[in-house]
């Protein structure tokens, strides 16, 4: 059974919210999730510290986007699966809108050049989002010398020996646990909820889920997921570019674990080798489109959709087939994110307050807030420098940048935002566009 609604808040003023979280959730789960944090946990106040690590860690442990599913997760806390809907739905509209726009652009016109400038500043703001996002999330949720050694082995793990995010997550989950009973007091984040009072959803106010309704939330949930996939076969036949779409893309939700790169080479491999939907050069695209709009990484998949549908079904009808495809397949990548939350988040909360896993959840988060810098790290390399060299020395991967081809305005744009969050305390929504437009002039003015 899910929450009531929560006291002090409305669906619709939830809906405004869920909103802005929707637009400014650039920059993959490493910028999305400190960014909820801030929205949610110290700037209204909705959700208590505790409980929202809780949902980072559920939500890691499911196939799909992180950060998306938190959303869902916390609207379902405050509203029940309505909010659920409403905030994991408009976490993926705004960056489903920008895709379709610029996917019609891109066949249309062949350029996005003028598109792509606006997006260019957004990349530095992300950056310094992360960067102040992690120093503020490993303050609350790595305290202690056990979580600060948990949090730097999830980092080198990552960046340096490039272990799957899965085994990260066991790994850590499995030192918390034995830690805990060993060492309970070192194990152990301070439940103390928002910095600055009490949440609207505090801990312990979800009812004991019943078997019944979660098999009817399973049942329900699967069926709405294949229906357009069957619809599919039956009006267009199994041979159809719109059913190869569908269950592919089905198929792929579901093992998405570790994140959308631990996915995203095995999909881009099928959708150029084997089914011939785009071209390797289109893939490179539809990925710069996913990570310079809002939403999650995975939405490139929308792309790939799109195109396929566009190229193979061809002539006058082509542009109605490829947004169909657009639109199912982010029907199917999206549909098992809320099936998750809604038949399994009341199972979790019921288990979280035990010793052993409350410890082990514990090492989790600190295992997280490293992950989180190491994508912070990564981001900051990709964006900052054009060219970064990878390297092994035995199995320590190095990533070294060409200082040469330091991108000096993206610094500057970076080292800006940074002041303007941490010291000005700007909201992220202006410091977002600030950058959006300063980029975008200078992107323009180096256009050959």
């Amino acid at each position: 059974m899910s929450t009531p609604p929560a006291d002090g808040v409305t669906l619709r003023q939830a809906t405004r919210v869920w909103w802005l979280v929707g637009l400014n959730s650039f920059g993959g789960p490493g910028a999305q999730i400190p960014m909820m944090h801030r929205m949610l946990v110290e700037e209204r106040r909705w959700i208590s510290e505790r409980r929202f690590l809780h949902g980072v860690n559920f939500t890691m442990l499911l196939p799909g986007p992180e950060a998306q599913q938190l959303a869902t997760y916390i609207g379902w806390l405050l509203h029940g699966i309505k909010g659920g809907l409403v905030a994991g739905g408009l976490f993926i509209l705004p960056g489903f809108i920008a895709i379709l726009g610029l996917s019609i652009l891109y066949v249309t016109l062949g350029d996005t050049d003028a598109v792509f400038a606006l997006f260019y500043g957004i990349k530095p703001a992300v950056v310094a989002i992360v960067v102040t996002a992690v120093v503020r999330l490993g303050r609350r949720a790595v305290q202690g010398p056990a979580l600060v050694a948990t949090s730097v082995l999830g980092f080198v793990m990552l960046f340096f020996l490039d272990i799957p995010f899965p085994l990260i997550v066991v790994a850590s989950g499995a030192v918390g646990f034995v830690g805990g009973r060993l060492w309970p007091a070192r194990f152990v984040v301070d439940g103390a909820d928002s910095p600055d009072g009490a949440a609207l959803v505090a801990d312990g106010v979800v009812g004991r889920p019943g078997r019944g309704r979660t098999l009817r939330v399973l049942g329900i949930g699967v069926l709405l997921w294949l229906l357009p996939v069957a619809v599919a076969a039956g009006v267009f036949g199994t041979e159809s570019v719109w059913f190869d779409l569908g269950s592919f893309f089905a198929v792929a939700a579901v093992v998405t674990f570790g994140g959308a790169y631990a996915v995203l080479g095995f999909v881009a491999q099928q959708a150029v080798q084997a089914y011939g939907w785009l071209l390797p050069g289109e893939m490179v695209d539809g990925l710069g489109m996913a990570e310079t709009t809002p939403g999650p990484a995975i939405q490139v998949v929308q792309f790939v959709g799109f195109l396929g549908a566009y190229r193979l079904a061809g002539g006058s009808e082509a542009l109605t087939a490829a947004v169909v495809a657009a639109l199912l397949v982010t029907w199917v990548t999206f549909v098992p994110c809320f099936i998750w939350i809604f038949a399994g988040a009341a199972h979790v909360d019921r288990l979280r307050d035990r010793p052993g896993l409350s410890s082990a959840l514990s090492a989790i988060t600190a295992a997280v807030v490293g992950v989180i810098a190491n994508l912070a790290v990564w981001f900051a390399l990709h964006t900052l420098f054009e060219s970064v060299d990878e390297r092994l020395v035995g199995p320590i991967r190095l990533l070294t940048p060409q200082w040469s081809s330091l991108d000096v305005p993206a610094l500057v744009l970076s080292i800006l935002a940074l002041v303007a969050l941490a010291r000005l305390h700007w909201p992220m929504l202006r410091v977002i566009a600030v950058c959006a437009l300063a980029g975008g002039a200078v992107h323009l003015m180096t256009l050959p």
